[in-house]
């Protein structure tokens, strides 16, 4: 009696699955934000968010680095930066100071986090278009989550280091998230930062401007993390209009007309009527048979 061969399971390399690893470990940090506010711990929930950023692009990266890119990876990515990014912040606003408006500061962390989804849901459609400009990769359209999610909490970032009444004021906060949110849904194009090339002349000053970060991060980080988010906010007008100056050449490329070439234009004149084959020209008044 010959028995039938047992069918092999399907084998994943553990290396393919560390992208994935660190997309779970980002949502699992950006969800844990929302404890933090609930026990009023806000330099930790702001925390667990900045963390699920860093993580959020390192996954990217690591996938590529290992080819363990997947159609469920990016699926994941995008609910993971919804949780972290959309949800997260939203309610971390909301126990901090916009539940005062009761149903209208309710509002405002729904219109926040449903501007996330549509955000992601935007960006999925349009990965890998044809069609586009090359250097339209350059850009985002709108404000991407981590950095949506950062402008919405720079208040909140901003009063652990200045006692301004205002940052808590919850109706300035809830016209802030709704300025954010229309900022993800936007298209207004924002730098992506990827593929950056650093010339070798400025790499040693790049270093060293690295690790005056560094510095400045561990010595006070909550300054570094205002500073950046504003530097952020401030360079929305100049890749605007980094945008439009390349949109510009492109369309004056395309309007420069190409010299026709004499062959062109003989082909593209109309054929004489002489030089037509007699045996397809019908003598007029007399019908085909």
């Amino acid at each position: 009696m010959i028995r039938g061969r047992r069918r092999r399971l399907p084998v994943i390399s553990i290396s393919k699955l560390i992208p994935n690893m660190i997309t779970v470990m980002a949502l699992c940090a950006g969800l844990s934000g929302v404890r933090f506010a609930l026990n009023e711990q806000w330099t930790l929930a702001v925390g667990a968010i900045a963390v699920a950023a860093i993580l959020d692009t390192l996954d990217g990266s690591m996938a590529r680095l290992l080819k363990g890119q997947s159609k469920f990876g990016a699926e994941l990515d995008s609910l993971g930066d919804f949780i972290s990014f959309g949800v997260s912040p939203a309610l971390i606003l909301f126990l901090w100071s916009t539940q005062e408006l009761k149903s209208f500061g309710w509002m405002a962390a729904l219109f926040f986090a449903t501007c996330m989804a549509l955000r992601l849901a935007r960006f999925n459609t349009k990965t890998d278009d044809p069609t586009l400009p090359p250097f339209t990769y350059r850009f985002f359209t709108g404000v991407p989550a981590p950095a949506a999610a950062g402008l919405g909490l720079l208040p909140l970032i901003l009063s652990f280091e200045v006692d301004f009444g205002f940052l808590h004021q919850p109706h300035f906060l809830a016209i802030w998230q709704v300025v954010v949110g229309l900022l993800m849904v936007s298209q207004v194009p924002t730098y992506s930062f990827k593929g950056v090339r650093v010339p070798q002349k400025l790499v040693l000053p790049l270093l060293i401007v690295v690790g005056g970060c560094v510095a400045w991060l561990v010595s006070a980080p909550w300054q570094f993390f205002a500073a950046f988010i504003t530097t952020y906010l401030l360079s929305l007008p100049l890749s605007y209009r980094s945008y439009l100056r390349l949109q510009r050449k492109v369309d004056e490329s395309d309007d420069v007309p190409s010299d026709a070439s004499p062959e062109n234009k003989a082909d593209e004149s109309p054929k004489d009527s002489s030089d037509a084959d007699p045996a397809n020209v019908m003598p007029i008044g007399k019908a085909k048979p």
